[in-house]
């Protein structure tokens, strides 16, 4: 019988926080297990971020060739290859894949143990014929596509975020359930690439995010041919000789869509069950593990970060919790997670990026008391690269603090970069308005964004009266 491995720390999930927790623990000389029962590096690298980016890139340069009459510059029509298309894809993954491999992670001084765990009592994990009993537990194991119980679909072939990118044959005609972030990026990406696409959303499109941000990212993907039926819910799927029919419900009855593929994209859920949780002592629900402030669950010894924390589901919030959990277990120092400052993006183009509460959001909390906005078609950049569709739109509280951003437009993602900071560190309009931008810069459309919190001061009489009388002193 194998011995019982007795480490500082065992970690269960080997994709972004797993990993982020197991490397760092490392690093100090602390003991740690990591068990994963699939792929390393979990759904980011493998059939997430990674792979949809490598996607958006090679139907990024698709469109470019197509785009570039606007400049001056003429070319034949692209020829896509979608086979290498996905050649790519599966390269850039192969690249990153060994920062996260089992002989990385040995090589760090982690034992990696590739299988299921399994909670057996409050202080114990068995996983591959090994017997844990680790002083303390991260549970990081992410979350897997929903499958909403639509009628036929289980009978009828169709792709999620883990499969899509096993596709090699491009689709003629691809429907996507869901107008969410995935929804939204993949449909333009196909469309770039040759296929017709069709966007089902039972709500509202891109509906987490700012109306109107979200205006911005719809109206193009439309202009570029992207069919977005909101507000059409899904009422069956079957199999047909040709591919999939989807039936539909809106207000003005039913119909029915003909597909050559699906791919189905309406969120996902928390990877709980088998985890044995219940004989751990830990409470779940359908959001994932129920964690306190501190990302501790209700065993003591247990935490959890990422997907199955039951926060926002991205992966710089993984890493983000994983930084916070190693501070407790390492270091005895008290840590409280902090949501108001997590941002995430929409890489569609134009991009579309929010951090902290939408406008909406900060009204209905009794934060709002100003929102400022500052168009693209205003900045000298932007004007350069023909990219004048989008705005900032900055979220004030009290005395001109920042509270929340959002903006839609080229390169959001890197400009909400400067956002974050600025909500995270409770900066003021002030500390924008002073931010030195260099010239000609997208990031500068946040700095003049800030200065029209002060255009009101110079037609206030009392302000030009204290001008005038400074000027008549020399």
């Amino acid at each position: 019988m194998a011995p019982i491995l007795k480490p500082d720390l065992c970690v269960i999930g080997g994709g972004s926080g797993g990993l982020t927790t197991a490397a760092a623990a490392a690093a100090f000389g602390v003991e740690v297990v990591l068990i994963e029962r699939g792929k390393m590096g979990g759904d980011c690298l493998n059939y997430g971020c990674v792979p949809s980016k490598a996607l958006i890139a090679a139907a990024k340069h698709a469109y470019a060739i197509e785009e570039a009459k606007r400049f001056g510059v003429f070319a034949e029509a692209p020829r896509i290859d979608f086979s290498a298309v996905k050649d790519h894809v599966a390269g850039v993954v192969a690249a990153i894949a060994p920062n996260d491999s089992v002989e990385r992670f040995e090589g760090l001084g982690v034992t990696v143990i590739e299988a299921d765990a399994v909670f057996v009592d409050e202080k114990t994990v068995s996983a591959g014929g090994r017997i844990i009993q680790a002083r303390r537990y991260v549970v990081a194991t992410g979350s897997s596509p929903f499958v909403p119980p639509i009628e036929g679909l289980a009978q009828t072939p169709y792709f999620t975020n883990e499969t899509i990118f096993d596709l090699r044959e491009r689709p003629d005609h691809l429907v996507i359930i869901g107008g969410g972030p995935i929804g939204m990026e993949m449909a333009q990406a196909h469309q770039r690439l040759g296929s017709k696409v069709t966007v089902l959303e039972a709500g509202s499109l891109l509906g987490r995010d700012d109306p109107e941000l979200a205006a911005v990212v719809i109206e193009r993907l439309r202009a570029e041919g992207v069919v977005l039926r909101d507000h059409a819910k899904v009422v069956g799927v079957a199999k047909g000789e040709a591919g999939p029919s989807i039936t539909i419900e809106t207000d003005k009855g039913r119909e029915t869509i003909a597909a050559s593929h699906l791919l189905v994209a309406v969120g996902r859920a928390p990877n709980v069950q088998g985890l044995g949780l219940e004989a751990a002592g830990v409470e779940y629900g359908p959001k994932g593990i129920k964690v306190g402030a501190d990302l501790r669950s209700t065993n003591r010894r247990i935490y959890a970060v990422g997907d199955i924390a039951g926060g926002p589901q991205f992966t710089h919030v993984a890493n983000y919790q994983a930084g916070l959990v190693l501070r407790p277990i390492l270091f005895r120092l008290p840590v409280r997670e902090r949501r108001d400052h997590l941002p995430h993006v929409t890489f569609t183009d134009p991009e579309l990026g929010q951090v902290g509460p939408t406008e909406a959001e900060a009204k209905a909390a009794g934060l709002l008391t100003q929102v400022l906005r500052w168009p693209y078609g205003e900045n000298d950049r932007a004007q350069a690269e023909r990219r004048t569709s989008g705005l900032i739109k900055l979220v004030l509280g009290r005395n001109g603090r920042i509270v929340g951003a959002g903006v839609a437009g080229m390169s959001a993602g890197e400009i909400t970069n400067m956002l974050s900071l600025a909500v995270g560190k409770k900066l003021t309009v002030a500390d924008l308005r002073d931010f030195v931008s260099p010239y000609p810069t997208l990031s500068e459309i946040g700095k003049r964004a800030a200065t029209v919190y002060y255009r009101p001061y110079t037609q206030k009489p009392w302000v030009r009266r204290v001008v005038g009388m400074l000027a008549r002193f020399g």
